[in-house]
C-alpha cells in the first residue's frame, strides 16, 4: 500500500462515503485510485463492498478475485466473500467462506455472528450452541489481545509479538495471552520459547485442556515424541472417552512408529463417530504409513463413502503414488470442481488429486491446468517473498568465506555422528536416506527440525539497536558456546537414535545453514542431493507439501530457489573444499553399486549388500517418496516431467544456469 498523504486522505474520503452509504460518490475516487495504482489493495476491497451494496455482484466479485492473490489480509478477504455470497442469498458458501474466514483470523467477530445468524435462521441447533460459545469467549478477551490474534493472522509477527509482551508484562499469568505469544514464537520458527510458554500456562491452569493440546503441538513440532505420547496419555487419563483426546493419542502413538496402537485407537473414535471422515484418512495414513497399502486404500476409500465433498482422502489416495482412479472416481472428483461451499483446503487437495488422475490417464495438459491451480490456491494463502529468502540466502555467502571456514570449522562439538542429507525435495534426498539406513553403522530418523530452530533462535539473540544478526551473530560466539550448540544438537536428536554409532538427518532446507553445521559440528558428514533442475523443480511443484516448502507453489518461485540454492551450494563447495559430496539422482539410478560405495567411501563406511538391496529394509518413511523407496531401483521418474515439456518453457528458461551445470557434470 502507497504511503503518501493524498492517497491516504483519498481512502479516509471514501471510507466515509462508504459509512453514510454514499456508494455512487465513492465510485469515482476508488476508480480513479486503481487507475494510479492497480494493486492498490484498499481501493479494491472497498470497490467490493461498494458493488456488493449496489448489488453488482460480478464486479464485486472480480475485485475479491484480484485480493485473493494480492492481499495478506485473507481473513477478511473470505469474510467479504461471505458477505457477496450471503447477499445473493447463498447460504452454504457463504457458511463456508465465513468459516474460511474464521479458520484464518479468529479475531474476525463478524464472521462469527454472521455464522452464529445464517445456522440459527436455518435451524442447526448444534453449530449455534458451537460458535455462540466461541463468539462469547472472544467477546470476553481484553481488546488488545483480540488485536494480537488479528495481527498474528495478518503475518504482522513482531508487532503482534511485542503488544503481546507488552500485555503479560502487566498480566503475568494471562494464559489467553501465553497461548497467542506461544502461537507467534512457532510461527516464527522460535520452538524453545513457545515450549517454555506453554508448560508454564499448564503449571498456572492445570485443568486448561486447550492449553495441554497446544503444549502437545509445540512438542510434535519439536519432535520429542515421547514426551509427545506421556502427554497425549495424560489428557486421555482426563476424559477418556473423548474423541478428540483419543484422535490425539493416536496421532501421538504414529510418531513413535506404533502403528498397531494407533489404528486401534483411530477405531475407537469411529465406534463413538461412526463413519467419521477426518478420522478414516488418519486411519489411512496411519496404516499407509505402517506399509499397509490395501488397508490404507481401504479407509480413505470409507472416508469418501460417508462424506463425497472430503477431497482430503481424494488427495491422499493421490499421494500414495501407486493408486490410480477409476473413471467413476474421477467423474466424482470432476462433479465437484464448481461446488461453492467446498472450503480452499478442499479445493487444494482436489486439485492435486486431479492432477495426478489426469497425469496417470497420459492427459497432460489438464493434469498441468490442475496442478497449476492447486498451487494458486496455496500461493493466494502464503507470504513467501523470493526476493527475501534470495537476499537470505546471499548473507550465508558474504559471512562464510573460505578463511572464516577454516576459522570455525576448528571449533564446535567433536562428534562424527551426524550424516547431514540435504538440497531440494524431490531430489532424491528419500532413496539416499533408504540406501544410508540400511547400513548396520546407520540410523535414519526424520527431517528433523534441529539446525533450523537453532538457526531462528540466533536471529532472534539480537540485542536492542545491535545491527548485528544471524549469520554475523556467530562471531560473537567463543568456541565454547559454539561446542554447547553442538551438544545441544546431538543431545535433542537421541530420541529419533537407536543404536548405531552414526545416524541421517534429512532436512532438505538444511542446506541454507552448512556453514552453522560445520561450525557447531564440523566432522559432520554432507551429502548434497541433486536431480534434474527441471525434473526437481516441477516434481516440487506437483507435490502438496504438508508444510516448510512454499517455494513449491509457483514456477517463478521454485525457479528461483533452485538457482539460489545451486549458487549457494557452489559456495560452500568452495568455503569447504571436498567436505560436501554430491550426489546426483540420475547417477544412482544409472549405476546404483558405483555410488552407494561412492557415499559409503566418503561417510568411511564399509561397504553391505544391504546398501543395494535397501528396498527390502523394513522402517517407516513418513515422506512423499514413501512407496517408491519400497521398490527396487527403477528409471520410470528419471524423465517423467518431460511429459509436461510444452507447458515448463518459462521454467526451463529461467533455470538454464543450473541446466547447464547439470548438463556439465554428466558429461564429465
Amino acid at each position: 500500500m502507497s504511503n503518501s498523504t493524498s492517497e491516504a486522505s483519498a481512502l479516509d474520503a471514501i471510507k466515509q462515503q462508504l459509512s453514510a452509504g454514499k456508494f455512487n460518490d465513492a465510485m469515482p475516487s476508488i476508480m480513479e485510485l486503481l487507475r494510479d495504482n492497480s494493486q492498490n489493495i484498499d481501493a479494491h476491497y472497498m470497490a467490493a463492498v461498494c458493488y456488493r451494496y449496489k448489488k453488482k455482484y460480478t464486479e464485486a466479485q472480480n475485485h475479491l478475485d484480484i485480493l485473493k492473490d494480492l492481499s495478506l489480509d485473507k481473513g477478511r478477504i473470505y469474510q467479504e466473500q461471505g458477505h457477496l455470497y450471503k447477499a445473493q442469498k447463498a447460504i452454504l458458501p457463504a457458511l463456508t467462506n465465513y468459516q474460511t474466514a474464521c479458520q484464518i483470523n479468529p479475531a474476525l467477530i463478524a464472521s462469527w455472528q454472521a455464522q452464529l445468524d445464517l445456522h440459527t435462521a436455518i435451524g442447526n441447533q448444534a453449530n449455534v450452541r458451537q460458535i455462540s460459545a466461541q463468539l462469547s469467549r472472544l467477546q470476553s478477551l481484553p481488546k488488545v489481545l483480540i488485536a494480537v490474534t488479528d495481527l498474528t493472522a495478518q503475518g504482522k509477527l513482531f508487532k503482534a509479538e511485542g503488544m503481546c509482551k507488552k500485555f503479560l508484562q502487566n498480566n503475568p499469568t494471562n494464559i489467553e495471552a501465553m497461548r497467542l505469544l506461544a502461537e507467534i514464537a512457532m510461527l516464527l520458527g522460535a520452538l524453545d520459547d513457545a515450549d517454555f510458554l506453554l508448560d508454564s500456562a499448564r503449571q498456572f491452569s492445570p485443568k486448561n485442556a486447550q492449553v495441554k493440546i497446544d503444549y502437545i503441538k509445540v512438542l510434535k513440532r519439536r519432535q520429542k515424541f515421547e514426551e509427545t505420547l506421556s502427554c497425549s496419555k495424560q489428557l486421555l487419563e482426563t476424559d477418556p472417552e473423548n474423541p478428540q483426546f483419543l484422535s490425539i493419542y493416536a496421532i501421538a502413538k504414529m510418531q513413535v512408529s506404533d502403528y498397531q496402537s494407533a489404528v486401534s485407537l483411530f477405531d475407537k473414535v469411529l465406534e463413538k463417530i461412526p463413519n467419521d471422515p477426518v478420522t478414516l484418512t488418519s486411519k489411512g495414513h496411519a496404516l499407509k504409513t505402517w506399509g499397509k497399502n490395501n488397508e490404507a486404500i481401504e479407509s480413505y476409500k470409507a472416508a469418501i463413502l460417508n462424506n463425497r465433498r472430503y477431497c482430503e482422502a481424494f488427495y491422499a489416495l493421490s499421494n500414495l503414488k501407486t493408486y490410480q482412479f477409476d473413471e467413476v472416481e474421477l467423474n466424482h472428483m470432476l462433479s465437484l470442481e464448481d461446488e461453492k461451499s467446498l472450503m480452499p483446503a478442499d479445493k487444494t487437495h482436489l486439485y492435486f488429486a486431479l492432477g495426478k488422475a489426469f497425469e496417470d490417464k497420459k492427459d497432460w495438459q489438464p493434469a498441468f491446468n490442475y496442478y497449476t491451480k492447486g498451487n494458486r490456491i496455496k500461493k493466494q494463502q502464503s507470504s513467501y517473498n523470493a526476493e527475501n529468502m534470495s537476499a537470505e540466502l546471499l548473507d550465508q555467502t558474504r559471512y562464510f568465506s573460505p578463511q572464516k571456514m577454516t576459522q570455525l570449522k576448528q571449533q564446535g562439538h567433536q562428534d562424527p555422528a551426524p550424516i547431514f542429507i540435504l538440497g531440494l525435495p524431490r531430489a532424491g534426498s528419500t532413496l539416499l536416506e533408504q540406501i544410508l539406513s540400511s547400513h548396520s553403522m546407520v540410523d535414519g530418523t526424520l527431517e528433523l527440525p534441529n539446525i533450523l530452530t537453532i538457526a531462528q533462535q540466533l536471529k532472534r539473540t539480537k540485542l536492542p539497536n545491535d545491527k548485528v544478526s544471524y549469520p554475523e551473530i556467530i562471531d560473537k560466539l567463543d568456541p565454547e558456546e559454539l561446542n554447547k550448540l553442538g551438544k545441544r544438537y546431538i543431545d535433542e536428536t537421541m530420541i529419533h537414535r537407536q543404536s548405531a554409532p552414526y545416524f541421517i538427518d534429512k532436512m532438505p532446507n538444511n542446506f541454507r545453514h552448512v556453514g552453522l553445521i560445520k561450525s557447531i559440528l564440523p566432522h559432520a558428514k554432507i551429502i548434497d542431493a541433486r536431480r534434474h533442475p527441471v525434473a526437481c523443480c516441477f516434481s516440487g511443484f506437483k507435490q502438496l507439501f504438508a508444510e516448510g516448502q512454499e517455494f513449491s507453489y509457483d514456477m517463478h518461485d521454485i525457479a528461483s530457489y533452485y538457482n539460489d540454492y545451486l549458487t549457494l551450494m557452489n559456495h560452500w563447495d568452495k568455503a569447504l573444499p571436498n567436505e560436501i559430496l554430491r550426489v546426483q539422482y540420475e547417477d544412482v539410478i544409472d549405476d546404483i553399486e558405483t555410488q552407494v560405495k561412492r557415499i559409503l567411501n566418503y561417510c568411511d563406511l564399509s561397504f553391505e549388500e544391504n546398501c543395494i538391496d535397501f528396498y527390502k529394509t523394513k522402517r517407516a518413511v513418513r515422506t512423499a517418496s514413501s512407496e517408491q523407496v519400497r521398490q527396487p531401483i527403477n528409471k520410470k521418474g528419471v524423465e517423467q516431467w518431460r511429459n509436461f515439456e510444452e507447458f515448463l518453457d518459462p521454467l526451463q528458461k529461467q533455470l538454464a544456469p543450473s541446466i547447464k551445470d547439470f548438463d556439465l557434470w554428466r558429461s564429465q
